[in-house]
């Protein structure tokens, strides 16, 4: 298990600074792993604590994600620099501090298939096209191309990309399907537009948002 002070995403790539000990034992562990398909580590979003020190991570998140190592690159001091990405939702049942490096004890959580009403995808998507054209003058687009048809991969990549504290983001990762999922980051992105507009500076978040320093 590698926890983190932040929420992931299935589908989502995500790069990874790795430096403290039991987290490098971790990326050594994968990198024996033959079968690149194979190299999978459990993340959970830190709920109270710290990714590093002697105290860490002194409450979890039930609800992660299993990530798989697609890229690892070792620096000369022994860190590396590893890039992950989301496969699918499990469910943190315990956790054991390991000889070496955290063990999880998990249970998939799979997304169940949802039949998501075409309004609702539209509003989704009106929503975070508004979001977009709101921060057009303010800092660079948080997402280039055009959006997912799937409901299940928009629901993703809105909820990766819609720029929420943890809570909202750990809230959205334990919907019950992509049209909860949907309805509950339109009415998120909504919400930011209209904080927006009292604050044009800022997306209301990023007020209270720390800097997110994986590992």
């Amino acid at each position: 298990m590698f926890p983190l002070n932040a929420v992931l995403f299935p589908g989502v790539t995500v790069p990874l600074t790795v430096f403290e000990d039991r987290y490098r034992a971790l990326v050594h562990h994968l990198k024996r792993i033959p079968d690149p398909a194979h190299r999978v580590f459990g993340t959970v979003g830190i709920r109270e604590g710290y990714e590093v020190g002697e105290h860490g991570a002194q409450s979890l998140y039930r609800v992660g994600v299993r990530m798989q190592l697609t890229e690892i690159e070792e620096n000369a001091d022994g860190t590396f620099e590893v890039v992950a990405v989301g496969l699918e939702r499990i469910q943190l049942d315990s956790l054991d501090p390991g000889d070496l490096f955290p063990v999880g004890h998990v249970t998939d959580r799979p997304d169940p298939e949802a039949q998501v009403a075409e309004a609702v995808l539209e509003k989704a998507r009106i929503a975070f096209t508004a979001y977009r054209a709101a921060l057009a003058d303010i800092r660079a687009d948080p997402y280039s191309g055009s959006l997912p048809r799937d409901p299940t991969y928009l629901s993703w990549t809105l909820a990766a990309v819609a720029p929420l504290p943890m809570p909202e983001r750990q809230a959205l990762l334990e919907a019950e399907d992509a049209g909860v999922r949907l309805v509950m980051v339109t009415d998120l992105l909504r919400a930011e537009l209209r904080a927006m507009n009292v604050i044009p500076s800022l997306p209301a978040t990023e007020v209270a948002r720390t800097r997110w320093s994986p590992n």
